[in-house]
């Protein structure tokens, strides 16, 4: 496994950079990033939670295919990803995330979105996703550009949250997999982002 970056850590603030099919063991990553993902239980994970600035993510959605259908087999990679437009209503649905263990909120996101992005193999997409899929994929695009799912929250619920963050970003938390902290002198600064979130 790969270890977690935690809130707090500045790689996670980062934009991704775009790759290319040459990317040093790329197939590589992938697989460990799968493995990492798996073994920590969640169903989407971006290269800025293992501490890798560029803008890759996986996600395979196939946990949740009980209740949302539309998850069945939906296993992929998203690589250069560009959200073209956001469609659909507004859903609101609780979320986490494997970067802010034990922290859970109500996020409001578009239940459909219009993606382009590169596979596994760079092979191109053009496509539009509905339902969770489409959740899970905003959230682990987001990462790519430095965005967590606590900057979506109103600045109450944010102001509320910000002693809990302090607390998972100095390591207060349980998790069952590997982590790895930001410096202790300068989590502060990259717990909410110093700009507003694009909605």
């Amino acid at each position: 496994m790969m270890p977690i970056y935690i809130i707090g850590h500045k790689v996670l603030r980062q934009t991704g950079a775009d790759i290319d099919k040459d990317y040093p063991d790329l197939q590589g990553l992938i697989e460990r990033m799968f493995e990492t993902m798996y073994e920590s239980d969640g169903v989407g994970l971006a290269a800025q939670q293992v501490g890798i600035p560029i803008k890759l993510f996986v996600i395979d959605a196939t946990p949740y295919a009980d209740e949302f259908p539309e998850a069945e087999d939906f296993k992929r990679v998203f690589i250069n990803a560009k959200i073209v437009e956001y469609l659909g209503d507004d859903t609101v649905l609780n979320e986490g995330c494997l970067s802010i263990p034990g922290v859970r909120e109500d996020v409001v996101r578009k239940d459909k979105v219009h993606i382009q992005y590169y596979d596994q193999n760079f092979e191109y997409h053009d496509e539009i996703i509905e339902g969770l899929p489409a959740r899970v994929l905003q959230h682990e695009y987001d990462h790519t550009y430095g965005i967590l799912f606590t900057d979506r929250l109103s600045q109450l619920r944010k102001t509320m949250l910000r002693n809990r963050l302090r607390a998972v970003a100095r390591g207060k938390f349980r998790a069952s997999y590997p982590v790895r902290l930001g410096d202790k002198n300068t989590v502060d600064r990259y717990i909410f982002p110093q700009v507003p979130v694009a909605k």
